[in-house]
């Protein structure tokens, strides 16, 4: 059995398990403010108060999927709603570390695209951690992205905040309308030796844009080399994997390791197997702000479904 092949077995049991993932109600959202405390990811949705608290440990913002660009319905100001949210990390009481954006800065990839999201971005005050996503990539092979925001020549790279490790990584260079996300060997070499060195009861947290799981095979969602990658963080006991790509909130623990997919700030997308294909769901205009949802993520224990509350952006 090869690394696909067991990838996709394992993750279609447990996608189709009762624990597998949880979805939520409300489809595109501000983004999510996260704290590390004891080695434990905990997360909480930007805005109504919730996450103006003062919070102890490591916290962090996570935005994804900003398709700055993207005019059409059902929502032809994703600048606009962008915008909005970093409006909510800016309220934050207690400001964030950093922000990580999980991929689709832009939406084809345009020099001015990536223009307007540095400029909102620069809104937020803090410094911005990227990887891209596929539509982060479609010229140039991703030179005009990596030149603006990447922090290595090859684009993966790692850093360390307080005890945690975190771990960018990039699989949309080979990406494919319906096809998988592909890490490549040369970054699972690269991720197994940055790995090696560090103690098992360090917490890592690794962000990407295409899920490491399989979340849904007939669309590609998930990445077709991840079990490999997986190998490498298994002896760690806190792994998080977070991730954009699906616009919509969907998690899954599976032993020491929690997945966690994020909301678009532009878009929803229909849930797995619902529609004929993926892209953009278009609702009426009256209920956009309703599908604009805020999440609220706690993760109680590690291995333990994650309870989630859902505010959407009209409340």
């Amino acid at each position: 059995m090869n690394d696909l092949d067991e990838f996709s077995t394992s993750a279609a049991q447990s996608a189709t398990s009762r624990r597998g993932f949880l979805k939520c109600g409300a489809w595109a959202g501000a983004g999510i403010l996260w704290t590390v405390a004891g080695g434990i990811p905990r997360s909480t949705g930007l805005g109504f108060g919730r996450s103006a608290e003062a919070a102890t440990g490591l916290n962090f913002v996570q935005i994804s999927d900003s398709h700055i660009g993207f005019n059409k319905a059902p929502n032809p100001d994703a600048a606009g709603t962008f915008t909005e949210a970093i409006g909510k990390v800016r309220a934050l009481a207690v400001q964030p570390a950093f922000m990580i954006h999980t991929g689709d800065v832009s939406h084809l990839s345009k020099p001015g695209e990536f223009d307007t999201a540095a400029e909102i971005i620069k809104g937020a005050n803090l410094d911005v951690h990227y990887v891209p996503g596929e539509h982060d990539v479609l010229a140039d092979d991703g030179k005009t992205f990596f030149e603006r925001f990447s922090r290595s020549a090859n684009g993966w790279y790692s850093f360390d905040q307080e005890g945690v490790h975190f771990v960018a990584l990039i699989n949309v260079l080979s990406f494919k309308a319906g096809g998988y996300g592909h890490l490549g060997e040369d970054q699972l070499r690269w991720l197994e030796a940055d790995l090696k060195p560090l103690s098992a009861s360090t917490p890592i947290v690794v962000f990407t844009h295409i899920p490491l799981w399989l979340v849904y095979a007939d669309w590609g969602w998930g990445t077709d080399d991840a079990a490999q990658a997986m190998t490498y963080l298994k002896r760690f006991g806190s792994v998080t994997v977070l991730n954009g790509h699906i616009h919509q909130v969907i998690q899954k623990i599976e032993g020491n390791v929690s997945f966690h997919t994020a909301n678009s700030t532009a878009f929803p997308q229909p849930a797995p197997g619902t529609a004929p294909n993926p892209g953009p769901m278009k609702v009426e205009a009256g209920r956009l702000k309703s599908l604009l949802g805020i999440a609220e993520v706690k993760l109680v224990s590690v291995r333990e479904p994650l309870a989630i509350v859902d505010t959407p952006l009209s409340a």
